[in-house]
């Protein structure tokens, strides 16, 4: 017989290695620690009212327990790891914390209960306090309400399926200093509903500039585009992705690097143009503001440079100041004195350079802007602010200014912008909102769908009833903003593709638990972000008082067009959401009325309101077919309201 300790070490070590190998033991469950969504953390507002959903992951059939004001709830994950429990219906009040147990303990701090809204869109709904923060300094220097916080959404699209996560993000407390990242809409909504109701307001901001309504779309919703489902296939191809990611930044690299070597004013051995030694007595002027295409440069792209001289008083030097250049097209660095100043990449924010007290010195001061034009007119867009202020006292920068042009080039390369294409920002920043219960969406969005401003009443009407489904929420309150007024003034009836959309947005309306605020007369000509946010936000915060919270005796809207009756040559309209009364607001004759006959050629016309009605006409039209109201980009004195100071919708008659 062989030793019998000798087999015993053999077989124990054949034993180990089979076990190390998987192949000889079953295996035994092994703990994985609890993890939350990122929603599910220290200073979350939980919706008050309603069935709260708390999930997160952990082990495949691992016992999970919570423990949360006062009661325990258990649940058991599933083969997925992901484990789920229902609070009941909560009323507002916090702060409580929330403790879960798995294989390791996790503590949720500060929790609130109260109102959640998604706030969602494009830029003008994504645009920070800190954009318009000289325009509201009192609202931000006083933003301490701990009962308002906001959560953003890092920008995130998936193509291959809903993400079951977001990318980052937390719950922020409203302070003066948080306050300038919240969504200046988001906020001042919040603010309007916190100081009616007195709960706790949570927003999450899941919006990216630029993106068109399809990219928020889920799959399922996707298959009534065809176009768009087509695209969303295509991208769904990661390989395909990566690669025209990466040889769209090898083109722009390229653009960017051959610019830089061609310019002028930055030459290798010659002295650069910003510096103060450097001599410009040939350069040429223009007028500041204005586009260089139409003062002698021409149609040119790449790169510019500008500059000015201006005599600075004893009294500004020594003192903080700001130099305020409106917004350029397209990009720009600034130099004062030789010194580099600052720089902003894109052509929308506006150029606000705050500079040290020790920049600007008694008497001639240098200021050299040099201005990157990708495409397009570049230069310096029109009635902005361009002032150097200091101590109190402020130089107007507008006139005359020296340029010479650094370097001309072909417009930059496009680009493919993924996070435009349909269905990825759904997948990315909307699924894994879906099982936190919510009062409601807040939507600010259209102007990147304007060039197919028909479709946008079906898609629109798509993205509500998707969004309802996958939040199971059938009857979910959406409330959106109409695009305000925007672009050039036109003195003639005209088409216009924003008044086609902000009509499609009016017909949306007819979609139940919805509601609009009408911002016709919020916007700025010369600016797609127009600063006036608070007014925007009251208006959708009265839509939502009567869309969400029921206050069906409130005016929460100006007149919208219900019907038109024709008799001779005079068309009568009637309203809903007349409020007190119809008012030609300031007085004087209602604007902006259109009229046309079989032929489809408006005219101005004449209106005058009778009752809560409206009766147009014009002596060229001797039978109306068709009135329009404030049909344009930028109709301009558009002044049909009610008595409660809510202005009228633009709309046509047309079916």
């Amino acid at each position: 017989m062989k030793n019998p300790t000798s087999f015993g070490n053999r077989l124990r070590c054949a034993g180990s290695l089979l076990v190390a190998c998987g192949l000889l033991l079953p295996p035994r469950p092994v703990a994985a620690q609890i993890r939350l969504p990122r929603l599910i953390s220290d200073g979350m507002i939980l919706q008050r009212d309603a069935k709260v959903s708390i999930w997160g992951w952990a082990a495949a059939g691992e016992a999970v327990t919570v423990k949360f004001s006062g009661q325990t709830y258990r649940a058991t994950t599933g083969p997925d790891g992901k484990w789920t429990i229902a609070l009941p219906a909560l009323k507002a009040g916090g702060p409580y914390e929330m403790n879960l147990d798995a294989s390791n303990h996790l503590t949720v701090k500060d929790i609130l209960v109260g109102d959640v809204w998604v706030c969602s869109g494009q830029s003008n709904m994504e645009t920070p306090m800190s954009r318009v923060r000289d325009r509201y300094p009192d609202a931000v220097a006083q933003a301490n309400n701990p009962m308002i916080r906001q959560f953003n959404v890092d920008l995130r699209y998936a193509f291959n399926g809903p993400k079951a996560d977001l990318a980052g993000g937390r719950w922020v407390t409203t302070t003066p200093q948080n306050v300038l990242a919240f969504s200046a809409v988001g906020y001042f909504f919040a603010k309007t509903l916190f100081e009616k109701y007195h709960v706790p307001v949570g927003i999450i901001k899941s919006a990216v500039g630029g993106s068109p309504a399809e990219a928020w779309l889920s799959a399922d919703a996707l298959k009534a585009f065809p176009a768009y489902q087509q695209a969303a296939e295509k991208v769904k191809d990661s390989t395909y992705v990566a690669r025209t990611i990466a040889q769209d930044q090898a083109a722009s690299r390229m653009w960017y690097t051959n610019l830089r070597q061609q310019d002028q004013g930055e030459a290798k051995g010659t002295t650069p143009w910003y510096a103060t030694t450097y001599n410009a007595a040939d350069w040429k002027t223009m007028k500041i503001p204005g586009y260089w295409a139409d003062q002698g440069l021409g149609p040119v792209n790449g790169v510019v440079w500008l500059r000015k001289e201006v005599e600075v008083p004893a009294s500004m030097v020594g003192k903080p100041a700001r130099l305020e250049l409106g917004t350029i097209v397209d990009s720009d660095s600034v130099y004062i004195n030789g010194q580099f100043a600052g720089t902003t990449g894109y052509q929308y924010p506006p150029r606000k350079y705050d500079l040290p007290a020790t920049l600007l010195k008694p008497g001639r001061n240098l200021i050299v802007v040099r201005v990157i034009n990708n495409s397009g007119k570049g230069g310096f867009t029109l009635d902005k602010q361009y002032r150097l202020t200091a101590g109190g006292q402020t130089l107007d920068l507008r006139g005359d200014w020296q340029y010479k042009l650094g370097a001309a080039s072909q417009p930059a390369p496009g680009s493919t912008t993924f996070q435009y294409q349909p269905g990825g920002l759904f997948n990315g920043m909307i699924a894994p909102l879906l099982p936190y219960s919510i009062k409601g969406v807040l939507w600010y969005q259209g102007e990147s769908n304007t060039s197919k401003p028909e479709e946008y009443q079906q898609l629109l009407t798509a993205l509500i009833a998707d969004w309802r489904t996958h939040w199971k929420q059938p009857k979910l309150p959406f409330i959106y903003a109409q695009l305000p007024n925007f672009m050039a003034v036109k003195e003639q009836p005209s088409e216009s593709e924003w008044a086609r959309l902000r009509e499609s947005q009016r017909r949306t309306l007819a979609v139940p638990n919805t509601a609009m605020s009408v911002n016709i007369d919020l916007g700025e000509w010369n600016d797609i972000h127009p600063l006036a946010k608070e007014d925007v936000a009251k208006r959708l915060a009265l839509a939502a008082e009567k869309v969400a919270y029921g206050e069906s005796k409130i005016v929460s809207s100006g007149p919208l067009y219900q019907g038109m009756q024709v008799a001779g040559n005079k068309a009568t309209l009637t309203f809903t959401n007349t409020g007190s009364g119809l008012v030609a607001k300031g007085g004087g004759p209602l604007k902006r009325f259109a009229v046309a006959g079989a032929d489809n050629k408006f005219v101005w016309a004449n209106a005058r309101i009778e009752g809560n009605k409206v009766i147009v006409w014009s002596e060229q039209v001797a039978t109306p077919v068709t009135v329009r109201y404030a049909w344009a980009d930028n109709p301009e004195g558009a002044n049909l309201y009610n008595k409660e100071g809510l202005p009228a919708s633009p709309f046509t008659t047309a079916k």
